[in-house]
């Protein structure tokens, strides 16, 4: 019930602050209003006890107590995986009563960049394809620092990577009764449409293109840059900067700027990587950007690296309704780590959430607080290790064939590989180099959901999301008949 109370002091304070709005409002607005705190209330209470049953606890009372952020996670005690490692078991579930054969990894062949084999602790890569950038090089990176820190631990196998943007495996090309199963394709996203299966992206060890420090170097960064600013003293703004001609959601995003006609309390930006790079990078520095109140996440041309940056901001994220997902991020919560805004009206939405934020100053720095908390206790460094770790091993247990060495498989190992580069990329390689094996085991993996735990998490953030939409409908009704 603290979980219950917790809401609807929550949702009173909420209520009495809002811009003055029951001053305003007419009559009607003011019976709408209290029906839908009425409503509210029993929507709350079924929420609460749905979610006590399920163990999922979307409006905690550590949204309310900041004292709950000096204390360890339950599953660090316990030495227990995230609850997102569960999703491991959901994206290998196509394989999981037929198996890989090598007819099926052979299929994969058409999509993949590259060919990774893994026997007796030593890596062969076969490559296919050139991946934008250095994608792919820092991919296999991160997968030699993984065997160097769990040396003897990871099994031999076998599978094909995709480096691109988008998903590649449809699930539509493998549904009915005569179709054949689908190739395994690892990649870094996926979303309800495909089968790919998600692993944690290159930039984990750095962005040498766009001078992004390796994770735990720049997640340090960003720690520092939280404490220049507090934020209550950060700009009452949602911010957003990057490259907005690279999807539609962006460029339309553009669009909700500041002009003479509209103000949608936004400060946006473009960010010119070409302009960028010759300058320095003086102006791209991701641990400089913590300065606004709210920051927007907004997908490019499918999910972007960028989300997990914005989310350690401190910045309560706002958080354009995504088409895709990434390994982490299908178990963030919202209005517990970040504010949801819909695609189709993302400039009131956002104008809303800024004002309904500068109103509940608390409760807006708890939410970016706790954002920024999930990137700091459950993204570190050692997690994203072990989720590769245990993703492998689940995968490895699927194969029914033996891992073979390829014709133009080429040994790769970390002092080579991070020799053969130059400037930013060695220097990047250097810096996120697992220069000794792990003491500690790896966490424990969970086991997978429930169908009916997962089913109600995803009906929860549903009703969590028409909970916002109700409260913004009661805004703009009260600036009408204001």
């Amino acid at each position: 019930m603290e979980n219950i109370g917790a809401f609807l002091g929550f949702w009173e304070r909420g209520t009495k602050k809002r811009i003055n709005f029951e001053e305003t409002a007419s009559r009607s607005v003011k019976r709408w209003a209290s029906t839908t705190v009425f409503l509210s209330f029993f929507i709350t209470l079924f929420i609460g006890s749905f979610l006590y049953w399920v163990n999922v606890s979307v409006f905690p009372g550590s949204l309310l107590r900041e004292e709950i952020f000096a204390s360890k996670s339950l599953e660090e005690s316990l030495g227990e995986c995230p609850e997102y490692f569960r999703w491991i078991h959901k994206d290998l579930e196509p394989w999981k009563h037929t198996g890989i054969s090598r007819e099926m990894l052979e299929r994969a062949k058409a999509h993949a960049q590259f060919r990774l084999v893994i026997i007796n602790g030593d890596a062969y890569v076969e490559k296919y394809k050139n991946a934008y950038q250095t994608r792919d090089v820092f991919t296999v990176w991160g997968i030699l620092q993984l065997l160097r820190l769990y040396p003897g631990k990871v099994p031999d196998l076998e599978l094909m990577f995709s480096c691109g943007d988008r998903p590649v495996v449809k699930k539509r090309d493998y549904e009915g009764a005569n179709s054949t199963s689908p190739p395994p394709v690892f990649h870094y996203c996926g979303d309800q449409e495909s089968l790919d299966i998600v692993f944690p992206d290159w930039t984990f060890w750095g962005w040498a293109e766009t001078n992004i420090r390796p994770w735990n170097s720049i997640l340090e960064d960003i720690k520092e840059g939280n404490k220049r600013t507090k934020w209550i003293n950060r700009a009452p703004y949602a911010y957003w900067k990057g490259n907005p001609y690279v999807s539609i959601a962006r460029e339309d995003l553009m669009k909700c700027n500041v002009t003479d006609k509209y103000q949608w309390k936004t400060r946006l930006y473009v960010q010119d990587w070409h302009k960028e790079k010759k300058q320095g990078y003086k102006k791209s520095k991701l641990a400089d950007q913590c300065t606004h109140r709210y920051k927007i996440y907004v997908e490019g041309q499918a999910w972007s690296v960028s989300e997990k940056y914005i989310l350690a901001c401190d910045s309560m994220t706002l958080l354009i309704e995504p088409k895709y997902y990434d390994f982490y991020s299908r178990s963030l919560v919202p209005l517990q780590h970040y504010w949801p805004v819909r695609t189709a009206r993302k400039c009131r939405d956002i104008k809303f959430a800024v004002e309904w934020g500068n109103t509940h100053t608390r409760q807006a720095r708890a939410i970016g607080r706790a954002g920024s908390r999930y990137m700091q206790e459950k993204l570190k460094m050692k997690y994203v290790y072990d989720y590769m770790f245990h993703l492998l091993i689940e995968y490895a247990k699927l194969l029914k064939f033996e891992p073979r060495i390829p014709n133009e498989g080429k040994k790769v190992c970390a002092q080579k590989l991070a020799s053969s580069q130059n400037g930013l990329g060695k220097r990047f390689m250097v810096e996120s180099m697992v220069n000794s094996s792990s003491e500690a085991l790896p966490c424990t993996m969970p086991s997978p959901f429930e169908p009916l735990s997962l089913e109600a998490f995803f009906e929860n953030n549903e009703m969590i999301k028409r909970q916002v939409e109700m409260w913004e409908k009661d805004f703009w009704e009260s600036l009408k008949f204001g």
